[in-house]
């Protein structure tokens, strides 16, 4: 690829960051109150991240509508999908520990990082943990293979 069909990728990525942290942000979802009400379906439950959730997903199929029939996307060579289809104790092992801390701490990464623009108290500290145990998790990988 040559150096300006990088720029070109990189600022493609950069647009789409941009609009879905703001997105993030508009709807409330980098708020980690807002998704902890949510979960908390006893108490003062907060169904408006199903709506965002919702809206995802409309806007996912509508993307999938447009541009699915394409045989490659518009900046790269080929389409780089997912082909495993198994569940392994590694992918339900990762869903538990993500759903656990998404729990405790009322952040996923992408709402994480639109939430440190905003300077939300506690999200440096997820964010820190969150690197600490991604680095973790790569070094225990590499040594169990």
């Amino acid at each position: 690829m040559s150096f300006k069909q990088n720029v070109l990728i990189g600022l493609a990525a950069l647009l789409c960051g941009l609009v879905f942290g703001v997105g993030l942000v508009v709807s409330g979802m980098a708020n980690p109150a807002k998704v902890l009400n949510f979960l908390d379906v006893l108490g003062h439950w907060d169904a408006s991240l199903a709506f965002v959730m919702g809206g995802a997903v409309m806007v996912t199929l509508v993307g999938y509508k447009l541009f699915g029939s394409l045989s490659k996307p518009i900046l790269l060579p080929s389409f780089e999908l997912p082909t495993r289809q198994d569940i392994d104790k590694p992918l339900l092992i990762g869903a538990v520990l993500f759903g656990m801390g998404w729990g405790i701490g009322g952040y996923c990464p992408g709402p994480a990082w639109a939430a440190l623009s905003a300077m939300a108290p506690g999200t440096l500290v997820f964010l820190v943990a969150m690197l600490v145990g991604m680095a973790c998790a790569t070094i225990a990988k590499k040594r169990l293979t």
